[in-house]
């Protein structure tokens, strides 16, 4: 899907770059147009006024006691003195020009005026015949030829960029797929360590050894997590559902107690009861344990975490808190892969993944951070995801 939204939005891009290229010679041709159009009219208002001399040539004042000038249906026309001073008129249009000639006025009224043979029709000096001419035809056919050039490069644009990418899209393939595969593998390991790790707590004292390596499991699954959530958030749409937030957050907290002791960390808690949040489970998750293994990883040694869970003016503050290094730029840490301390370890994606979250659902944040002190990450949820 996100394969056909880069071609579609490259196809955009170039069919626009094509389209404004187009527009100075399109422009050129829509003049060279309109004045084929200018001159196929005077050609044709000529034609119109020839029929009319031509009725008045037969007309024969012996025989005929009046003369009925003839009205044509797409123009109109008359007979005019030297002075220009209508004989005989149907043209009730003002007219800016008075010489022989095809002229244009503002108005868009085009008329020809045609000197006539001295005191023979009519003692008319003049006949006039005009119309109101429109360049409608002109930028229909304009229009139609830009669509017609905007439609075939858009859809040539959109075949050729799947056909460029189709070797790169099967190699994207078989490498989501190795990854698939590997976090398959990676995860059945995982579990049955923490299993047997908790199996044998049951039955002996706690080691301290086994905790560290419960610990680090624990990190390596925050880990897995977050890249099988990157993984599905390409091809699933993550389902809603009513959850005890309250119940939720104490549990992330107890998951992670035994990585934060490796750093003789206490992680305080202040959830209050009864909240309830319309939300995915999964994508709650990533929000809590991002946050929490972030904080433990930026944290000093014998310090503290405080998370927060409280219903604050109509909304749901999730309130995340330590006394860590701080961060010098708050602005590049949801980049994907930025790591402000490349020697912490982990891949750079997890407050990415949050801020998709966020961004998908409304979620807002303050950031308020000071080196060496610590820093304090608030993501407020809008009334909508907060239960009553």
């Amino acid at each position: 899907m996100k394969d056909n939204q880069y071609a579609y939005k490259n196809a955009a891009l170039y069919t626009g770059l094509i389209a404004l290229i187009l527009l100075a010679p399109l422009y050129i041709y829509t003049i060279y147009v309109k004045n084929i159009h200018e001159i196929q009219n005077e050609l044709f208002l000529k034609q119109q006024s020839a029929l009319i001399i031509s009725a008045m040539e037969e007309y024969d004042e012996t025989r005929e006691s009046y003369f009925e000038f003839p009205r044509l249906n797409q123009v109109q026309s008359g007979l005019y003195d030297i002075n220009f001073q209508p004989i005989f008129t149907l043209i009730d249009m003002p007219m800016e020009h008075f010489s022989s000639g095809y002229h244009i006025d503002s108005t868009g009224y085009a008329y020809l005026i045609m000197a006539l043979p001295a005191h023979r029709y009519f003692d008319a000096d003049y006949i006039i015949i005009g119309n109101a001419l429109s360049y409608a035809s002109v930028y229909q056919k304009v229009l139609t030829i830009l669509l017609s050039v905007v439609i075939l490069v858009f859809l040539l644009s959109i075949f050729f960029l799947n056909r460029f990418s189709l070797p790169f899209k099967r190699v994207n393939q078989k490498l989501d797929n190795f990854i698939k595969d590997s976090m398959h593998e990676i995860n059945t390991p995982l579990s049955i360590i923490n299993v047997n790790i908790d199996l044998f707590n049951m039955k002996n004292p706690k080691n301290k050894y086994l905790q560290r390596i419960k610990a680090a499991t624990k990190t390596l699954s925050n880990i897995y997590n977050d890249m099988d959530y990157l993984i599905k958030n390409q091809q699933i749409v993550f389902e809603y559902e009513n959850i005890d937030a309250s119940a939720f957050v104490r549990e992330r907290i107890l998951y992670f107690d035994e990585v934060a002791a490796m750093k003789d960390i206490v992680i305080s808690a202040d959830v209050e009861d009864g909240i309830t949040l319309y939300f995915n489970a999964t994508q709650l998750q990533r929000i809590i344990d991002n946050n929490i293994s972030n904080a433990i990883k930026y944290s000093y040694e014998e310090s503290k975490i405080e998370v927060t869970l409280r219903r604050f003016d109509g909304q749901c503050e999730l309130i995340f808190k330590d006394y860590g290094f701080g961060i010098e730029d708050t602005d590049k840490i949801f980049d994907r892969y930025y790591r402000e301390e490349t020697g912490k370890g982990g891949f750079g994606i997890g407050l990415n993944i949050v801020k998709s979250i966020m961004e998908e659902t409304g979620i807002e944040l303050a950031v308020q951070s000071t080196p060496k002190k610590g820093s304090t990450f608030t993501y407020s949820f809008p009334p909508s995801l907060l239960k009553a």
